[in-house]
């Protein structure tokens, strides 16, 4: 399925050396993988479990199984430097984490991963010397401090720690970092999360089956492509200092997307009610877009059109069987 990357594809001599992806088996990670291979970049996979589940559904299971793939738990900062050291990496894009109702169920390792982790990745970076690294923050950051507009999470007490800790690596060591907050991210490989709902609306449109998302009104609809290709951008040159952006995509209700999709997929019994999702619907992303490299904007016609095309083309072939969960 091409199709899915091929608006994403850069020149292979921004990199001198292979690109380390955490969280590989993740729905960015498995975007950015995706696009890295298809751009003749060299990429090195780590995750806890050599799970290459959701790159598959993106580049095709062949290309997945080609991928060079480390099992790492982000946490033992021993084993990851081996990674970076023994793979010459010179880019780092670090997006292994515990998503929101993982650390409220278990909080304690959720800062083990979220915050430890990107800790060890940073202190890689800087024992390797390596000036392009960008990690993946979250919208949940603006829930703190607490008692704004916004929900407070564990989470993103975690993801706040670590664009602080990003802070202080560059004021102290000079370790130049860029932190991103993807909004709401939706597309192929999205199939876990609070907000992973309007992608499974997609899917069960392309199934036959009837859904019902909970939440009404103002929506970040954030294709996964485009948000892999910000990352990607954030590493494609070296860096300076240790900003932190926000990454937001298309701001839309979330009843206009399942009008889209309903027009795509005559019948489709999808729809939203309740009441509005409790993060922001339309940060800006031009800061970001101003300090990286240019990558793609999707509009959510055509990221929910490919989204459901990929989605028919897997169920066809019997690649997706049923829904997430």
């Amino acid at each position: 399925m091409d199709f899915l990357t091929d608006k994403f594809l850069i020149p292979a001599d921004r990199f001198d050396g292979p690109v380390l992806v955490t969280g590989a088996g993740g729905c960015i990670g498995a975007w950015a993988l995706a696009i890295l291979s298809r751009s003749g970049i060299s990429c090195v996979a780590a995750d806890l479990q050599d799970d290459r589940t959701r790159p598959a559904l993106i580049m095709g299971r062949d290309a997945a199984a080609d991928l060079i793939w480390e099992t790492c738990d982000v946490t033992d900062a021993v084993r990851l430097g081996d990674i970076v050291q023994g793979h010459n990496n010179q880019a780092i894009i670090h997006l292994a984490g515990l998503q929101v109702p993982f650390c409220a169920a278990n909080p304690a390792l959720g800062a083990r991963v979220n915050v430890e982790g990107t800790i060890n990745v940073l202190q890689c970076a800087r024992e390797a010397g390596i000036k392009r690294t960008a990690y993946a923050s979250s919208v949940a950051a603006v829930g703190m401090p607490p008692g704004g507009p916004y929900k407070e999470t564990l989470y993103g007490a975690y993801k706040l720690v670590n664009e602080h800790s990003a802070y202080v690596y560059w004021a102290d060591w000079q370790v130049p970092s860029v932190g991103i907050r993807p909004n709401v991210v939706y597309g192929i490989a999205r199939d876990q999360g609070m907000s992973s709902l309007n992608t499974q609306a997609i899917q069960a449109a392309a199934m036959g089956l009837p859904f019902d998302i909970p939440y009404t009104g103002n929506y970040s609809w954030l294709y996964a492509g485009e948000a892999a290709a910000a990352f990607i951008a954030s590493v494609s040159q070296e860096g300076t200092g240790a900003p932190v952006f926000d990454l937001n995509g298309t701001c839309d209700t979330i009843e206009n997307g399942m009008a889209i999709l309903r027009e795509l997929e005559t019948g489709a019994q999808v729809s939203a009610s309740g009441n509005p999702f409790p993060f922001p619907s339309d940060l800006d992303d031009a800061p970001l877009r101003a300090h990286t490299l240019e990558y793609p904007s999707i509009s959510l016609q055509d990221g929910i059109q490919d989204t459901h095309r990929a989605f028919k083309q897997l169920i066809e072939s019997g690649q997706l069987t049923q829904m997430p969960g």
